[in-house]
């Protein structure tokens, strides 16, 4: 444990010992001098302890807290329902501030009404600011946006700062992006339906790095399910976000050509793998190697007949197996100036005849399977007549979900498609089209 976890974990343990005892009696005087101590020691190697608390996790420089938030729970979120989501200690902190602080605190969460902040300064406290967590251009100023419905304007607004770093050579903030991914997983967990939704149906941009993002979505949420570990995901996650690195040193031409490729751009499209491996070869320090072997390898395809050549791999990595499955979903499933999107049914069809071949033929069972036949958002006509929206998947049959009737009217209500086998999904209605006015409901 660093000396930043200990400092927090010992400033909760006295905020326990304060709620039990209050702040006058000697427990709380003995476990104020013990995490004012820890904070001393913190204080040695830091000017300013900066922690925020993203989702259900602790977060401090590039380091996220999963052990301590585990262990922490209960407190994050006794702060959180206070509106404190970030907390910064200055060197200059004293043990009096420091238990001021605690008392502050400690108070009924109907005192935080207001700005928290205020009531630090009505007290006499200088070396403390809390509040909601700050993220801004220079990732130090700014208002992150947690708000679940625009998660995805933001990552995309954060992926976007990352990629533009890495392709001018620039340091990259892993913390700002690993937050901003693990936001993503305590979604996939709490809100799967809505975060699916606008992977699924917001195609309004056709960046590469809006395509890395979904890829990453997409990505995380199925290794979730396959029941990869959480700082596993996270790591599958970043993976995934640059598996595609390289295709932005292709020219868009010859990305966008809508006519057949020549042998020759083709070839250069191809080569986008071993660029993007070069390419995260210089963030190892900072991301890892999964990086560089998902960018790699994920047009290697199941039965390694695909690219770059490797005549003595003998298999894919199961990350890169993973996302190229997410890859191919995207691709297909995505409207892009030089190609319409397909429907699912369609998207479903493609890639089933490449099971054993592209694909393993059990992680793409699996995949259907947690994603479904009809993806998150999806608008559909049903055989009564009826259009509606798909909410949630069912495992026992991909092609029954769970959906929302919205029209006409008279006949709205969720509907659990395996319950009532009279009622099936007839047709898919494109979101650019004919369903474009049924977008309003999602």
């Amino acid at each position: 444990m660093t000396k930043v976890e200990v400092s927090f974990k010992e400033l909760l343990t006295c905020l326990q010992t304060a709620k039990m005892y209050g702040t006058s009696h000697p427990m709380f005087q003995k476990s104020l001098d013990k995490a004012y101590e820890a904070f001393e020691d913190a204080f040695s190697e830091l000017n300013e302890i900066v922690i925020g608390i993203v989702g259900d996790e602790l977060a401090c420089g590039k380091e996220i807290f999963f052990d301590l938030g585990k262990l922490l729970r209960p407190a994050i979120i006794y702060l959180k329902e206070r509106n404190i989501e970030r907390l910064a200690f200055s060197r200059a902190l004293s043990k009096d501030e420091l238990g001021k602080f605690i008392g502050v605190i400690s108070g009924p969460k109907e005192d935080f009404k207001g700005s928290p902040q205020e009531l630090l300064t009505l007290a006499g406290i200088n070396n403390i600011s809390i509040g909601k967590l700050k993220v801004g251009p220079d990732h130090d100023g700014g208002e992150l946006n947690l708000d679940k419905p625009n998660l995805y304007d933001f990552s995309v607004e954060k992926v976007a700062q990352v990629v533009s770093s890495v392709l001018n050579l620039e340091k990259i903030d892993p913390r700002l992006l690993r937050l901003s991914l693990n936001n993503i997983i305590d979604s996939l967990s709490m809100q799967r339906q809505e975060l699916l939704k606008l992977a699924t149906v917001k195609r309004y941009d056709v960046e590469v790095y809006v395509h890395m993002l979904n890829v990453a979505i997409f990505a995380m949420y199925f290794s979730s399910r396959l029941g990869f570990e959480k700082n596993e995901v996270l790591d599958i996650g970043v993976a995934a976000l640059f598996h595609d690195i390289g295709k932005m040193y292709i020219s868009r031409k010859t990305l966008h050509k809508p006519d057949k490729l020549s042998e020759q751009e083709f070839n250069r499209i191809k080569s986008h793998t071993v660029l993007g491996a070069e390419f995260m070869f210089r963030y190892v320090d900072t991301l890892g190697t999964l990086p560089v072997v998902v960018s790699f390898e994920h047009h290697l395809k199941y039965d390694m007949s695909g690219y770059p050549r490797m005549p003595l791999l003998k298999k894919q990595h199961i990350v890169s197996a993973i996302v190229s499955i997410c890859d191919v979903y995207d691709a297909l499933s995505q409207r892009r100036g030089y190609k319409q999107d397909y429907s699912p049914d369609v998207v479903y069809n493609i890639m089933n005849k490449d099971r054993g071949t592209a694909f393993d033929p059990a992680l793409l069972d699996k995949f259907f399977q947690f994603m479904g036949f009809w993806p998150i958002g999806a608008v559909v006509a049903l055989n009564d007549g009826s259009i509606a929206l798909v909410r949630e998947e069912n495992d026992s049959d991909i092609r029954r979900p769970k959906i929302e009737v919205i029209s006409p009217e008279e006949k709205r209500r969720s509907v659990d498609l395996v319950q009532e086998p009279s009622l099936s999904i007839e047709r898919y209605l494109n979101p650019w089209k004919e369903g474009k006015e049924y977008l309003k409901f999602t």
